[in-house]
């Protein structure tokens, strides 16, 4: 049984976003989280909230134990950016653009043997 779960529009970069992934992609969900709680990025705690959605719809929705669910796929893809201006020097404007994310899950249960 698959679960799933996404979040879009993520104020984080997707580059910064797949770093953070790619260290919890194919672990357990529990330790995936215990991983996640004491990394230093901003991308580790969101990552946290979207598993621990899905670990808590896996429970209501399915009557999934937490225990037996893994992180079977991770995907960070690129959002829309947005294009602001800021005043510089001479009369100049400097661009700022602010990047965004959207991130999906999907969990699934270890078949027993």
């Amino acid at each position: 049984m698959d679960v799933r779960a996404n979040v879009s529009y993520l104020p984080i970069s997707a580059q910064k976003m797949r770093l953070v992934c790619d260290q919890v992609r194919g672990m357990d969900a529990e330790e995936a989280l215990a991983v996640l709680q004491f990394m230093p990025h901003k991308g580790a705690y969101l990552l946290r909230k979207l598993i621990e959605s899905a670990l808590a719809n896996a429970e209501e929705n399915f009557e999934l134990n937490r225990q037996d669910m893994f992180i079977k796929d991770l995907q960070a893809n690129e959002g829309p950016r947005q294009y602001r201006y800021k005043a510089g020097a001479r009369g100049r404007y400097k661009p700022r653009v602010k990047q965004s994310t959207h991130v999906s899950v999907i969990l699934r249960e270890y078949e027993e043997e």
